[in-house]
C-alpha cells in the first residue's frame, strides 16, 4: 500500500506506473483516492473548528452561570449541543472517508523499481543468468511420477480416494529423499546466518490483507470455516505477520529469517490441477527465508536472497537460471521480482522452482511494521522473501537432473549425510 501523501503529489506517477503494470482499469482509483482525501481533509478541518468553538463556549458557560445569566448559558448549552451532533456526524463521515481510501489503496499497486522491465505477462519475462551447463542425456528420461512409481516412492491412486486431484503420498526413499532435502536446506540457510523457524500454520484475516493483494488471496488461500483462520500458502505468511503493530529498533536490523512450513493452496487459475503430477498441487512443504531490513538495505538483501537459491540448487548439481519478473507479472504489493527456474532434461526447458520478491515496505505500510530510528524518528521497514526450496515441485528437477541410464538416482554428495550416507536410489 502506497503512502497516502505520495499519491496526493504524485498523481501522475502513480497513474504511469498503473500503466507499466497494465493495470488501466485502475487508474480511476487514483483520482477516486485524491477526491475522497480531499473530501475526508475537510470534514476534519471543520471538525477541529468546532472542537475549538465547543470548547470556548463551554468555557463561557460556566462565568454565565456565575453571573445568574441561566438564560443566555442554557442558550450556549443548547450551540454545544448542536456543535457535538454535528461533530459526531463529521466524524462519521471523516471514518467513512478513511474506509473508502483504504479499500482504493489496497488495490492501487506498489511502484516498481525502475530496473524492472516492462511486459504484459510472463511472457515477456528476461532471463538474466544462467548457472550450471544444461545437459540433456543419450537415454530417455520419463515423466517425474513415472519415475517416483517405478521406484515406488509415490501413490497418487491412493491420494485421489483420500482427497482428490492435487495430493499425493510419498514413500520409502522417494519421501526419505523429500525430507533429506529440506532437512539439508534448513542446515545451508543456518550456516548462511539465517535464524530456524516453525511457524503458524494459518493466520488471522488482518494478516492475510497485510502481506498479500485481494487477488493473490482469491487465488490462493483456504478459509477454515466459522473462523478467523486462514491455512498459510507460504510461511512468509506467517513470519512477517509475527511483526504486525511492532515498532523494531534500528540496531536490531536486520532481521535475517529462515521457515519451515506445511504449504497450501487452491491453486486456481489458467494452469489447473494435474492428475498424474506433482508440479501443481494443493498440498506442499517449503523451506523459506525472509528479511526485514532498513529501506537502504534492500536492493542488498534481494541479490544475496536469490543466490542463495542459485546456490543451493548447484549443491545438488542441478542447472539453474534466473529470470527477471516483468512489470505485468507482478504482484501488486512487489518492487521487484525474480524466479529461480531449474533445467528439466526431459522437457529440454528450465521450470520454477522459487520466486524471490523486494516488497519495499508494502507489507509493513499495511501490518504497521515500524522502525524506531537513532534520532527517534520512526520510518515503515521494509520486507523481502524468497524460497530456498519446495520439494515435492524441487524433486521433479532434482530426479530429471541425477537419474543415471540404469534407472537409479544419484545422491549428490552435499545430499548424502541426511540420507543416511546412501549414493543412490534403485528400485
Amino acid at each position: 500500500m502506497l503512502d497516502l501523501k505520495f499519491v496526493r503529489e504524485n498523481p501522475e506517477v502513480v497513474k504511469e506506473n498503473i500503466r507499466k503494470k497494465f493495470q488501466d482499469a485502475k487508474l480511476p482509483l487514483v483520482d477516486e483516492v485524491i477526491d475522497l482525501d480531499a473530501k475526508s481533509r475537510a470534514a476534519k478541518q471543520e471538525a477541529d473548528d468546532l472542537r475549538n468553538k465547543r470548547n470556548v463556549i463551554s468555557k463561557q458557560i460556566g462565568g454565565l452561570m456565575a453571573k445568574g445569566l441561566r438564560e443566555e448559558a442554557e442558550q450556549m448549552k443548547q450551540q454545544v449541543a448542536d456543535f457535538s451532533q454535528h461533530l459526531a456526524e463529521l466524524e462519521e463521515k471523516e471514518a467513512e472517508y478513511a474506509e473508502e481510501i483504504r479499500k482504493r489503496m489496497l488495490v492501487i499497486p506498489n511502484i516498481i523499481d525502475a530496473s524492472v522491465p516492462i511486459g504484459k505477462d510472463d511472457s515477456e519475462n528476461v532471463e538474466n543468468e544462467r548457472f550450471g551447463e544444461p545437459v540433456v542425456p543419450d537415454f530417455e528420461i520419463p515423466y517425474h511420477t513415472d519415475i517416483m512409481e517405478r521406484l515406488h516412492g509415490i501413490d497418487l491412486d491412493a491420494a485421489r480416494r483420500v482427497a482428490g486431484n492435487g495430493f499425493y503420498y510419498l514413500k520409502g526413499n522417494i519421501a526419505r529423499l523429500h525430507s533429506a532435502v529440506l532437512s539439508y536446506a534448513r542446515d545451508f540457510m543456518i550456516n548462511r546466518g539465517f535464524t530456524y523457524y516453525v511457524p503458524p500454520f494459518m493466520i488471522r484475516s488482518d494478516v492475510v490483507t497485510g502481506v498479500m493483494s485481494f487477488a493473490e488471496m482469491e487465488g490462493m488461500m483456504y478459509k477454515i470455516e466459522g473462523e478467523d483462520l486462514y491455512l498459510i500458502g507460504t510461511s512468509e505468511h506467517s513470519m512477517i505477520g509475527s511483526f504486525i503493530d511492532q515498532i523494531i529498533p534500528e540496531a536490531e536490523l536486520p532481521y535475517t529469517l529462515t521457515s519451515y512450513s506445511p504449504c497450501f493452496r487452491k491453486e486456481k487459475g489458467a494452469h489447473g490441477i494435474e492428475e498424474r503430477g506433482v508440479y501443481r498441487i494443493h498440498q506442499f512443504e517449503k523451506q523459506e527465508m525472509i528479511v526485514v531490513c532498513k529501506p537502504e538495505d534492500s536492493m542488498m538483501w534481494y541479490d544475496r536472497l536469490w543466490k542463495n537459491t542459485v546456490d543451493f540448487f548447484r549443491t545438488l548439481d542441478i542447472p539453474v537460471r534466473t529470470l527477471e519478473c516483468c512489470s505485468g507479472d507482478l504482484a501488486d504489493l512487489k518492487v521487484k521480482s525474480c524466479d529461480v527456474e531449474a533445467w528439466s532434461p526431459r522437457q529440454k526447458k528450465y521450470f520454477e522452482v522459487g520466486s524471490c520478491s523486494n516488497l519495499g515496505d508494502a507489507q509493513a505500510r499495511r501490518l504497521k511494521i515500524r522502525v524506531a530510528g537513532e534520532n527517534g524518528n520512526k520510518y515503515f521497514a521494509h520486507t523481502l522473501n524468497n524460497t530456498v526450496v519446495a520439494p515435492p515441485r524441487m524433486l521433479i528437477a532434482f530426479l530429471e537432473n541425477n537419474l543415471q541410464a540404469d534407472g537409479s538416482i544419484r545422491i549428490p554428495e552435499a545430499l548424502r549425510p541426511y540420507m543416511g550416507g546412501l549414493e543412490k536410489i534403485t528400485e
